[in-house]
């Protein structure tokens, strides 16, 4: 199971059912290089989402489903209410709301396996006073939730922000997301092999 935000979802209203990103690379590369493991995927991402969108729907969406595992990245939304001036996505309340979906998660599936995987912003920019700018500065607390979190909970953590960081050292930012989160495929491709290096 996959939630999160646009990042999951990839469009995968047009690409039914697991969209175009991560999710669908996921699924495809397990069948085609572990096709002796059975495994049913579901992407349950929304464009847009922050972590109060994932509480309002997570029993319909996620719980329903009884996944054994249950991969989450979401954040980078809350991080740009916030910066917009909506002070209840602060990184405290996200911290907050994740740590409750995590603990209401574990109390209807006790045996579930987390994946947790930090917001990322795909930008070399520090030059004071520009959005990018400030959206780096600001990364680093959500990121830190996240790492709490997956210690708190036993989590698989991915920081992918951290390899995203490492890359555009070596290659331009746009060669993998010309808006800092819109990725290109080559990310979707990043996040798939972290993913399926801890799942396997």
């Amino acid at each position: 199971m996959f939630a999160g935000d646009s990042i999951t979802d990839r469009e995968k209203s047009n690409n039914a059912p697991l969209g175009y990103g991560y999710v669908n690379l996921f699924y495809n590369l397990m069948l085609a290089k572990h096709p002796e493991t059975k495994i049913t995927v579901i992407n349950s991402g929304i464009s847009g989402n922050t972590v109060i969108d994932l509480i309002d729907r997570w029993d319909d969406d996620v719980l329903s489903y009884k996944p054994n595992w249950i991969s989450i990245l979401i954040g980078i939304n809350d991080l740009h209410k916030f910066l917009g001036g909506l002070t209840t996505f602060n990184p405290e309340n996200y911290y907050e709301n994740l740590r409750r979906l995590l603990k209401y998660t574990r109390k209807v599936l006790n045996n579930v396996n987390f994946i947790l995987m930090t917001p990322f912003y795909i930008s070399r920019n520090k030059l004071e006073g520009g959005f990018r700018a400030k959206v780096l500065e600001l990364l680093p607390q959500y990121i830190e939730k996240v790492r709490l979190l997956s210690n708190e909970f036993s989590a698989t953590y991915i920081d992918l922000h951290d390899t995203f960081k490492k890359l555009v050292n070596i290659r331009e930012p746009n060669v993998y997301a010309p808006e800092g989160s819109v990725l290109m495929q080559s990310s979707y491709s990043i996040s798939y092999s972290k993913i399926i290096s801890s799942f396997l």
